[in-house]
């Protein structure tokens, strides 16, 4: 078994921004972002996992949460083995997934979170908003239905925000989402940011757990040579 990927989780309801705040993250040195929507869409329709996938989108139903994971952990592995994502280097920074408390659970053999960024939209009618614009600028129009809209928004708040409870309280930090899109970036590196600078002191070891108890919470600090 591989090492856990040490991971940030980008978490929040349809239209936060996401995917836009991770695509950024992705293009700052030592992150790496991957969207749960890039491994559907890269998935391998003539494998057996594939053909999971297709069997069930094509009736318009939810892919099982085992069959999800696997198809993420294969995707993951393969960037892996590719070089593309580096996990001494880089922080895998997650959106997407986990989607509900299942998945968190299967995921916990995979991933080691170590900060979850909870974009916060006190105004859901903004968020709304933002989504129908979205899917109009993307010429999705199927997505820019209101009825559409509210029930992405109904499933997040039965399956998906549960997922918070599901791990430590320290863990998360709230933004909020309805800044300007600066803004927002300034807010979730100020929680990223420290999270980096640990994953450097340990030498990105994902094995390396800074609360483990062996460790009592201590890192050992090499001391300087005395100057002659």
């Amino acid at each position: 078994m591989h090492s856990r990927y040490r991971t940030i989780l980008l978490f929040g309801p349809p239209g936060s921004g996401k995917g836009t705040q991770g695509k950024i993250l992705g293009h700052v040195p030592g992150f790496y972002h991957l969207s749960c929507g890039d491994v559907f869409r890269n998935v391998d329709t003539n494998s057996v996992l594939g053909r999971t996938f297709i069997e069930y989108s094509s009736k318009g139903l939810l892919v099982p949460d085992e069959p999800t994971v696997a198809m993420w952990s294969q995707h993951m592995y393969a960037r892996t083995i590719m070089a593309i994502y580096k996990p001494n280097v880089d922080i895998l920074v997650l959106d997407g997934i986990p989607r509900n408390v299942a998945q968190a659970k299967i995921l916990e053999k995979h991933i080691k979170v170590l900060k979850i960024i909870h974009l916060v939209c006190p105004d859901e009618e903004r968020m709304i908003e933002r989504l129908r614009k979205r899917a109009i600028k993307e010429n999705r129009m199927d997505d820019a239905r209101d009825d559409v809209i509210r029930k992405r928004w109904q499933v997040y708040k039965k399956e998906t925000a549960p997922v918070l409870k599901f791990y430590p309280k320290e863990l998360i930090a709230e933004v909020n989402a309805q800044g300007s899109p600066p803004q927002v970036l300034i807010d979730v590196l100020r929680h990223c940011v420290p999270v980096q600078q640990q994953h450097f002191a340990t030498g990105g070891d994902a094995t390396a757990d800074p609360t483990d108890a062996k460790n009592n919470g201590k890192h050992t600090v090499r001391k300087k040579a005395p100057k002659r």
